[in-house]
Formats: C-alpha cells, sequence, structure tokens
C-alpha cells in the first residue's frame, strides 16, 4: 500500500515526472505502466529517489526498495537533505555526479557506496540518474534508480 505520504495532488505530480521524464531521456518504462503511476514507482523492483530543487536539495520520494535500503519511514526520508545518502568524504564525488546529470540531462553508469539512516553503508549498482523535466523542460529536481 503506498504510503498517505505520497498521495497529496503536488507529491503525485511530482512523483507522475520521475517515470515521464526517465520515458523521455531514456526512450524507455522505468516500470511496467500501471493505471496508478505512484503505485507503480512504489513497487518498482528498482530502488528509485528523487530529491527536488532546492539550495541543498530534499528528497520527496523513496520507494519500498530504496526505503529498505536507506533503513527509512517516508516520514524520516522525506524532506531529508539528499546530500546526507553519502558519507561526508564522498559527499564531493555525490555533487560531480549532480552536476554532470545536470549538464547531460541523465547517466547510466554510476556504482558507489550509499548510508542508510542507521548509518550501514552499502553499495548501488548500474545507477541511472536523471533529471525531472516537465513537459514545458522547466527542471523540478533529479531522480535514480538502482540496484542494492
Amino acid at each position: 500500500m503506498v504510503p498517505e505520504a505520497y498521495r497529496d495532488p503536488i507529491t503525485t505530480h511530482r512523483i507522475a515526472l520521475i517515470a515521464e521524464s526517465y520515458a523521455k531521456l531514456l526512450g524507455r518504462e522505468l516500470a511496467a505502466p500501471g493505471p496508478d503511476p505512484v503505485a507503480t514507482l512504489w513497487e518498482a523492483r528498482l530502488a528509485v529517489v528523487a530529491h527536488g530543487t532546492e539550495s541543498d536539495p530534499l528528497f520527496f520520494f523513496g520507494n519500498r526498495a530504496a526505503l529498505l535500503a536507506f533503513e527509512a519511514t517516508p516520514d524520516r526520508f522525506i524532506g531529508m537533505p539528499s546530500r546526507l545518502s553519502a558519507e561526508t568524504p564522498l559527499q564531493a564525488e555525490r555533487q560531480a555526479l549532480l552536476d554532470r546529470v545536470s549538464q547531460k540531462g541523465f547517466i547510466d553508469d554510476y556504482s558507489g557506496i550509499r548510508i542508510s539512516l542507521s548509518g550501514r553503508r552499502f553499495r548501488i549498482a548500474d545507477a541511472t540518474v536523471w533529471n525531472l523535466l516537465d513537459e514545458n523542460g522547466e527542471r523540478h529536481g533529479q531522480a535514480a534508480a538502482f540496484s542494492v
């Protein structure tokens, strides 16, 4: 069952941009299409996360697989600065990755170490990171999909 935190209209629209932007930029579907885009991403096999465009970007979505990897609940994950998903020494590497995504639109060759809310390190592999773009090309953040 999709958490209520993902059901308000603004958040639902932002979550829909995750799959729409992925399909536009990469030319393939992120997950099998269904009648409810939020539920489709919530149940996706890959971990999927997204943050906004704040000066210190905040997560607004993590699906079931991502929340398990980060050992988080939606209440603890939503609003967390996304930089905290990497340990301090790795934050510069993470920022360089995000800058590359901003310039190219997406990358699909990232692997690295992330840190859960409990402090456990875990590897993400074959990550795709992309810009969230609306129908006018306005950027609404970035998202990532990865295996853990």
